[in-house]
């Protein structure tokens, strides 16, 4: 007779997370359906954007749609996706690196992982983008979780003497992973918001967990 073993907090997914990836799967389901011939309600998808992306133009003179916009849509465009596909690619990545990340960091520090990932990579966008067209999806944050975790398996492998080289290859297919998603879009990715997420990721990991036995507790 074979038992179950009962679910440990590392192999349950913390509701942070799972918080996090419904909010992005409800908001998109709802524009997908509700944009459907029957309904004829895409419209509301375009409010979402007006409202929530991130617009490199009000970071200069543009008129902001209700005041505080140009603070919000540093956090507010990760929630947005521009199709169901592009929702359900970063969300699947999120639940996998975010246990890791959960379990370094506490609910609330994912959470606050999450966000500073986000700001970092509309920051880097908002620098960086040679365009005025809105940028939304939650890959800046993804990106930061990347970061993160190959900070954490960096930091593994340097305490126990273990070879770096796939910390090396997971970073040169990031970067190869990047430039076929540039090509297969024709130019429409905000690559400036990965390497932002990317970045803020690494260095929040770098910053509250130094060594191999800390954990943030913020």
């Amino acid at each position: 007779m074979h038992m179950s073993s009962p679910v440990t907090d590392t192999q349950r997914h913390a509701p942070v997370l799972l918080w996090i990836v419904g909010i992005l799967a409800v908001l998109e389901t709802a524009f997908t359906l509700l944009g459907l011939p029957p309904l004829g309600l895409g419209r509301l998808r375009n409010i979402a954007i007006m409202y929530g992306a991130f617009w490199p133009g009000l970071l200069g003179d543009w008129v902001p749609a209700f005041n505080g916009q140009p603070v919000t849509m540093f956090v507010t465009y990760a929630f947005l996706h521009g199709g169901f596909l592009h929702m359900l690619f970063n969300a699947l990545i999120l639940l996998h690196l975010g246990r890791e990340s959960v379990n370094r960091l506490g609910q609330g520090g994912f959470l606050l992982l999450f966000a500073l990932s986000s700001i970092g990579g509309a920051a880097v966008y908002g620098l960086l983008a040679t365009s005025d067209a809105p940028m939304l999806g939650a890959s800046g944050a993804v990106f930061g979780l990347f970061g993160a975790t190959m900070f954490w398996d960096f930091q593994r492998r340097r305490a126990v003497g273990a070879s770096l080289e796939p910390v090396g290859r997971l970073l040169i297919g990031l970067i190869v992973l990047n430039l076929l998603l540039y090509f297969l879009v024709a130019g429409m990715l905000a690559w400036q918001a990965h390497l932002g997420g990317f970045v803020a990721g690494f260095a929040f990991a770098a910053l509250v967990t130094p060594t191999p036995g800390h954990r943030f507790r913020g």
